[in-house]
């Protein structure tokens, strides 16, 4: 089972610079809730990112890079991937388990056909940022659950939780 885990603005957008645009404490626990204990699957840019390995994930990397490869060929807690079609054998032999796409676009966009589950962070605002969420054809998915949050002293902006279930 293949699951989206995201946050965009208003306008769908999700990175700047190869970084989330926003500080949201709230959507990166409610990230941590989401994946932990499930392998996420991300492009290089979306890796190098993350300011370390996220403990009890695999880290599936998208990368043509050797020089990732050669970094992490010893350690279990990352698998390279140098194809799309290497990342698809992997969820074929895995597809009893969850598995997160935490992206980036490119990632989102390739993948988009085989996602089960959107777990999405709706943020009311508008930053600036230099990259967008695929389109997503949302008349695929049933909403399931939403959860709106107003801003508090450790979330600046509201937001909202929704999570949508592909229809079959």
């Amino acid at each position: 089972m293949i699951e989206y885990v995201w946050a965009e603005d208003e306008k769908h957008q999700i990175g700047l610079n190869g970084h989330l645009p926003w500080h949201l404490p709230a959507d990166l626990r409610h990230f941590k809730e989401k994946t932990i204990g499930h392998p996420i699957i991300m492009g290089r840019k979306t890796f190098m990112s993350l300011p370390k390995l996220l403990p009890q994930r695999k880290h599936i990397v998208l990368t043509s890079s050797q020089e990732l490869r050669q970094k992490y060929q010893h350690n279990k807690q990352v698998l390279i991937l140098s194809s799309l079609a290497e990342i698809n054998d992997y969820i074929q032999k895995h597809k009893q388990e969850k598995m997160c796409v935490i992206g980036g676009a490119s990632v989102f966009k390739a993948l988009i056909d085989q996602v089960d589950i959107l777990e999405k962070t709706a943020i009311e605002a508008v930053f600036e940022a230099d990259t967008k969420m695929p389109a997503i054809d949302y008349d695929q998915f049933a909403l399931l659950n939403k959860e709106h949050h107003v801003s508090d002293s450790k979330n600046k902006y509201p937001y909202t939780f929704l999570t949508y279930q592909r229809k079959s």
